[in-house]
């Protein structure tokens, strides 16, 4: 069997244990390495004074890592820079956001190609290599120029934009030309596949063949949608286990019987958290008889604190948070409890399960796995309510979730009264259906369908896509 190579921007540690922060994705991917045998590389976080491409490797539950360390103007033009303020705001469709500097361009090459470099000594023949997210789109390009053959495979973690916004991107022909490098390219949902095919065919000239087949300068790839999940039977079990019904009675004592409502992001504005807060006030204002039976708990950890948007984000939520609680606030109420720090998965899993509503409303979102885990933290005898955008990638496979637009305040007031009042057993058929899509296309699944494309045995694998997608 050939090994895998993962290759992404950071690389999860593998001596995370049971209880710990580590993601579907994380699960996923170690398990596949595990399975086939590899190497998981990216940057180690760390900065270095200069480049010199020493790799530090670490093994642990049978999954080796290897990292590097990048220079200061590497993070700042690539990380930073080209990655977060110019690729992350437009791929997300907020071009009035986007940053276009010529040096953010060439420290995203220069940084791609110092991956590829450096990746290069430990890539063997046979092995498959799978690149991962925004970071590296190039990278499969420069592998290529470096001579390998290998089957090489990229997926991307967040939204593909349509093709009017993606020529705002003074170099998006060659981004979009850099995927032809790779045998098979992933994307969560059937939009930001179309929005692919569409520049392919209208910018390029190339061609659509069957079974994802994308055609351009006689070079063949396969697109295809594959919807990422989570590792759903962990976290139910993590939704039982001690540390979540810890949590769990932490909240039920401290609700004092009011409803909770969740809601659970990193802090960045494609998650829609001023949106959010101004949709729960609008709540407030129009249901004033309900105003002290519920209560809002938005856990946002910072991310990326050293760019200037998302440093406007939290000072714009501080006051917008502090505002509507000097205004709807009592003696023994405060309607929303707002926290910036991160919490283990069990804890979190606790917390969703207390909660009667999940408010999952980003403007623009690759998938958004927070949905799922609200789902699958559920007591099937009595379950919450996810409310979930439409705009979110999630939403295309959680149909029976209460879909809302996030930019109506209304809608999402709307949202919530029906969410609490709900009959018990509307909510248990509503999850019941959830629940079934969200074990049957785990992140196992999903990293298996992937591989199995990347493998060569692309009509399966894009068969197995369609079927998804009917479901």
């Amino acid at each position: 069997m050939s090994r895998l190579i993962v290759i992404s921007n950071r690389v999860q540690p593998p001596t995370t244990g049971p209880g710990g922060n580590q993601g579907g994705l994380a699960v996923a991917l170690l398990a596949a390495l595990r399975e086939q045998g590899g190497i998981w590389f990216g940057w180690s976080g760390e900065t270095t004074e200069e480049f010199s491409g020493h790799i530090n490797f670490q093994q642990g539950g049978g999954v080796t890592t290897a990292t590097i360390d990048l220079e200061e103007q590497d993070i700042d033009e690539y990380y930073n820079g080209y990655a977060n303020r110019t690729l992350w705001p437009l791929f997300h469709y907020r071009i009035d956001l986007t940053e276009f500097e010529r040096d953010f361009d060439s420290g995203y090459a220069r940084v791609n190609e110092r991956f590829a470099d450096t990746v290069q000594p430990l890539i063997e023949p046979d092995d498959l290599v799978w690149v991962h997210d925004y970071h590296l789109i190039p990278l499969g390009r420069d592998l290529r120029k470096r001579g390998f053959k290998n089957r090489i495979g990229f997926f991307l973690h967040i939204p593909w934009p349509p093709v009017r916004l993606l020529m705002s991107l003074p170099s998006h022909r060659k981004l979009v030309e850099s995927l032809f490098a790779y045998d098979v390219v992933g994307f969560h949902t059937e939009d930001w596949l179309d929005s692919f095919r569409d520049y392919v065919t209208k910018e390029l000239g190339g061609t659509l063949g069957d079974n994802g087949e994308v055609t351009w300068n006689g070079r063949t790839i396969q697109a295809i949608r594959a919807p990422i999940g989570i590792e759903t039977k962990e976290f139910e079990a993590a939704a039982n286990g001690h540390d979540a019904r810890f949590a769990r009675e932490r909240m039920y004592m401290s609700a004092t019987g009011r409803s909770l409502i969740v809601g659970v992001d990193r802090l960045d504005y494609s998650k829609g958290l001023a949106e959010r807060f101004l949709g729960y006030e609008r709540f407030l204002q129009s249901n004033p008889e309900r105003r002290a039976l519920v209560y809002m708990l938005q856990i946002a950890p910072p991310s990326r604190e050293k760019v200037n948007t998302y440093q406007e984000i939290r000072a714009n939520l501080d006051s917008l948070s502090g505002r509507i609680n000097g205004e709807y606030a009592d003696i023994d109420w405060v309607p929303i409890r707002y926290v910036n720090k991160g919490f283990p998965r069990p804890v979190l899993a606790g917390i969703y399960r207390a909660a009667r509503i999940g408010l999952v409303t980003p403007l623009r979102d690759g998938m958004n796995l927070v949905a799922k885990e609200y789902v699958a933290a559920q007591d099937p005898e009595d379950p919450g309510v996810l409310i979930l955008s439409r705009f979110a990638g999630a939403a295309e496979q959680l149909k029976d979730a209460v879909l809302i637009n996030p930019y109506s305040a209304e809608e999402m007031s709307d949202a919530i009264v029906q969410a609490l009042t709900m009959p018990r057993d509307e909510r248990i058929r509503r999850w019941e259906s959830l629940i079934d899509n969200v074990r049957r296309e785990d992140v196992f699944w999903w990293c298996e369908l992937f591989l199995t494309a990347l493998r060569g045995d692309g009509v399966k694998a894009e068969a197995k896509a369609i079927e998804a997608a009917t479901h």
